[in-house]
């Protein structure tokens, strides 16, 4: 199956950018790209996308207005917000209005097929690439070693699991051990579940 994505964003460059990366996934298809926010509806309409991904600002209307208007009216399709902005306001509407991952534009655009494969598995994001306090110490209090920080950070950036092996020089096995002690040092079942929680708590810099 290929996930069909919508793109939407004022920058021309900055959308042909990101539309040329994704398509050089081969389970991803781009059906439709706009720089208009008051074409977005209109292209996800005709085109049924599974996600559309999303600028915050835009002409005619902006991505808030559009993921509201996305969510209202085909709510199947998932949105994901793209944005420079990290102000913290502006994520919290994204969230609010039923974005399903908000990724700042600074990130590898590589990276950005990763995380909607997960988000289209049922992974909410919180800000994907948005600095954190340092979380060293908070780490070390909960007990995940230096290692696994490193594989949750990657988690946290919407890495899927051969990529941080890939990043780490590592297998996939060794990789899904560490999640494993992530997973139970956190109390948790998932990845959706230790996004949450190193979100919440501050445990990961994935500047």
């Amino acid at each position: 199956m290929r996930l069909k994505i919508v793109i939407a964003d004022d920058h021309p460059m900055m959308l042909a950018g990101i539309a040329r990366a994704l398509e050089e996934s081969p389970d991803i298809e781009v059906v439709g790209t706009t720089t208009s926010g008051s074409r977005v509806l209109p292209l996800v309409s005709r085109n049924r996308p599974d996600i559309a991904l999303l600028d915050l600002h835009m002409p005619g209307r902006d991505g808030i207005e559009c993921l509201k208007l996305i969510r209202e009216r085909h709510p199947e399709v998932k949105c994901v917000m793209l944005s420079a902005s990290q102000d913290p306001d502006d994520i919290e509407s994204a969230f609010a209005a039923g974005a399903s991952a908000y990724i700042v534009k600074r990130v590898q655009p590589t990276d950005i097929a990763s995380a909607l494969r997960q988000v289209f598995e049922g992974t909410v994001f919180h800000p994907m690439d948005v600095a954190t306090a340092p979380a060293t110490d908070r780490c070390s209090e909960i007990g995940l070693t230096a290692r696994e920080k490193t594989v949750l950070e990657g988690v946290a950036r919407g890495l899927s699991t051969k990529a941080i092996s890939s990043e780490l020089w590592v297998t996939e096995q060794t990789v899904k051990f560490h999640l494993g002690n992530i997973y139970r040092k956190l109390g948790v079942a998932n990845r959706a579940g230790a996004l949450r929680y190193a979100f919440d708590n501050r445990l990961v810099d994935v500047a």
